[in-house]
């Protein structure tokens, strides 16, 4: 599975390079925080999340984006969790994931847009996995570069389903 979902982000990784070379105008990058809060399944483990991501936006149409973005995120674990897991002698505090996503992005007038990106996301932890990563959002972009965004990213591995609320703010260069 893990190589099956790399070589999906290797190929889209490529594409946004293909589309790069052929056209005559420039993409933009974006970078921002992201902040979530683990909801379903997810939520009984982990309180919240934070982390850090980068994007390319390149474009394809008047208004539409071909994405590509990765990043880090935290996710912490509840204290009660915590406390279970140190009975078991494991002093653990959260857990990382590293997501790689593509996707594309739409802007209507004045700045509002919407976006759906899917990828992978890894595990940093040892004998961690990979699972199947998919968040569709809305957002808007100010004047200035400045951006905010919410949305729902899912979390699908071996059959089972999980996500978070996020919430996202940037700056696209």
């Amino acid at each position: 599975m893990k190589k099956v979902l790399l070589l999906l982000t290797v190929l889209c990784g490529l594409s946004i390079g293909a589309f790069a070379q052929s056209s005559t105008e420039g993409g933009k990058w974006n970078i921002g925080l992201d902040a979530g809060l683990p909801l379903g399944s997810l939520g009984d483990l982990y309180s919240s999340s934070i982390g850090a991501s980068v994007k390319y936006e390149h474009p394809i149409g008047t208004s539409t984006f071909l994405t590509g973005s990765a990043g880090y995120q935290r996710f912490f674990i509840k204290g009660d969790v915590k406390d279970a897991l140190k009975a078991l002698g494991i002093d653990k505090s959260g857990v990382g994931i590293i997501p790689v996503k593509a996707g594309l992005k739409h802007y209507f007038n004045d700045g509002f847009f919407a976006e759906a990106q899917a990828g992978a996301a890894f595990s940093t932890e040892s004998g961690g996995s990979t699972s199947f990563v998919y968040a569709p959002g809305i957002g808007y972009t100010f004047k200035g570069g400045f951006e905010a965004g919410v949305r729902y990213e899912g979390f699908s591995e071996d059959g089972s389903n999980s996500g978070m609320a996020a919430l996202r703010v940037g700056f696209r260069f």
